[in-house]
């Protein structure tokens, strides 16, 4: 099984399912299920119980739900839109992540 190559802080592009063309932050990486919580995209409803011992008055909340990562693009901004991710490696001997279309560093884009 391949590595992810996307991290907690990236923007990403939506590339299918319900929220296809949304750009969000991603929130968490659930890495051993190759999924990644987007903000505000993939909202689910959850349904709460009131619970009095514990103060919580219960209802329809919605919140994020963890996406698979292969739905998902690391975006560029010289490129305006989701671009597949290369590893460049420097002369330090560390490794970044290079946009392979136009060879943009896509670490400092935080």
């Amino acid at each position: 099984m391949n590595t992810i190559t996307l991290k907690k802080n990236d923007v990403v592009v939506i590339i299918k399912g319900k929220d296809k063309g949304k750009t969000g932050k991603i929130l968490k990486v659930i890495a051993g299920k190759r999924r990644a919580v987007v903000e505000k995209a993939n909202f689910v409803k959850e349904f709460i119980r009131p619970d009095r011992s514990k103060n919580i008055q219960g209802g329809i909340m919605e919140r994020e739900a963890p996406i698979q990562v292969s739905n998902l693009m690391l975006y560029c901004s010289e490129c305006g839109q989701g671009v597949r991710v290369r590893k460049k490696i420097l002369e330090d001997g560390s490794k970044i992540r290079v946009c392979s279309k136009c060879e943009t560093d896509l670490e400092k884009q935080k």
